[in-house]
């Protein structure tokens, strides 16, 4: 009889988890598989506990304190065949699974996607960033899937199963996103009203895997859609010179290009001649004359010009306009020059505004990091962080 109650006394008696000290533990394997009837089962709140045999996930208890007996491990009992009665000892595992929601899952892509932006013709490395949140929605079937992968651990936390899931949800989103840039020929720049479109798109596509798993998606958003400040000084450019087109026109436009073109010939060896440059270009004689009537007009117009003079800003005496200092008082006259990234217009590096435009001239700090980016910039490039309008 000694001995009989001996064995009893190395069984376990109360089943319970009182949880870790944060929510992101996902699953606990309870360490210990002997167990008899009347075992005492204390299931917390948020939580559920599956009772595992032969790696099948079987019967499963939501929060509340029960005492185990044929009646409610129905399904264990009919696999191993448990007398009825007494306190018959058996062996299981038992898991509890978190069941709460996981609200701040967030996730970005750490390569960009390179390609065409459809409008500006430009390459650009487009970034995404967004959150989601999660819980387990059948735990028979994720508990199942699950079990190979825990190996021997006894607590398994969100980040494992979290960073299988953001790979997916990476992949599926740039797909995705290009898919819209590319076919349908919207431009990064404009692609911000579709951020609730695009993340419709990419839960629906990436749920299926989820439930594959026994997960469900609770909520799903992509934040933002970005590329590094270097694409956008690029477009910036392209939409400077698009603006002086429209501003001087397309005569004037045209003769700027024609003084290109012979600035450029003229530097070639050999070239000899206007004429040349225009034979050079494959344009043929009378393009050549033409070439030149053209820039016969272009040099009267600046030799009609007046001689600039740059006024000291000091004693007020006139300089010549590529005069550094003052010939007066022997002030600076030329202050370091930086673009406008609004209106590329040059402006005083010392200067707090664009006197042509308006918009500041000065660093601002990221409300998410602290970085300090560059006037103009949308998007930081440390954390992908909004910068309201900057």
């Amino acid at each position: 009889m000694a001995a009989k109650w001996g064995i009893y006394l190395a069984i376990i008696d109360v089943i319970k988890f009182n949880g870790l000290a944060n929510r992101d533990w996902l699953v606990f394997r309870y360490p210990g598989d002997s167990f008899v009837f009347g075992t005492q089962l204390i299931v917390g709140e948020g939580q559920i506990a599956v009772f595992v045999k032969g790696g099948k996930a079987l019967d499963y208890f939501s929060a509340g304190t029960y005492t185990l007996s044929t009646n409610n491990i129905p399904i264990l009992q009919s696999l191993i065949n448990i007398p009825f009665g007494g306190r018959t000892p058996f062996t299981a595992e038992v898991f509890f699974i978190n069941k709460a929601i996981k609200m701040d899952v967030l996730w970005g892509t750490s390569d960009p996607i390179s390609l065409i932006d459809p409008k500006y013709g430009v390459r650009l490395r487009v970034r995404a960033f967004g959150q989601l949140a999660m819980r387990v929605s059948d735990f028979r079937v994720f508990l199942t899937e699950l079990i190979g992968a825990v190996g021997d651990e006894q607590v398994v936390k969100y980040d494992t199963v979290i960073q299988y899931f953001k790979g997916l949800t990476v992949t599926k989103a740039k797909t995705i996103i290009a898919n819209i840039i590319i076919n349908q020929k919207i431009s990064v720049l404009e692609i911000a009203p579709l951020l609730e479109e695009i993340s419709e798109k990419t839960e629906i596509s990436i749920s299926s895997e989820f439930e594959r798993f026994g997960l469900s998606i609770m909520n799903f958003f992509i934040s933002s859609i970005n590329f590094p400040d270097e694409d956008f000084a690029t477009i910036n450019k392209i939409l400077g010179e698009r603006a002086a087109f429209d501003i001087i026109g397309d005569n004037r436009y045209n003769v700027k290009r024609s003084f290109d073109v012979m600035e450029t010939a003229a530097g070639n060896e050999g070239s000899g001649s206007i004429a040349a440059a225009g034979i050079g270009l494959g344009l043929g004689t009378g393009a050549g004359l033409a070439v030149g009537s053209t820039f016969a007009s272009a040099a009267g117009s600046v030799l009609s010009t007046p001689t600039k003079k740059t006024i000291c800003k000091k004693c007020e005496r006139e300089n010549d306009s590529d005069a550094k200092f003052c010939l007066n008082c022997g002030d600076k006259l030329i202050a370091a020059k930086i673009e406008c990234y609004s209106c590329t217009t040059l402006v005083d590096s010392h200067a707090k505004f664009c006197p042509e435009c308006g918009n500041s001239m000065q660093m601002k700090k990221c409300p998410g990091c602290n970085k300090e980016n560059a006037p103009g910039t949308k998007f930081c490039p440390e954390c992908g962080t909004n910068q309201g309008g900057q």
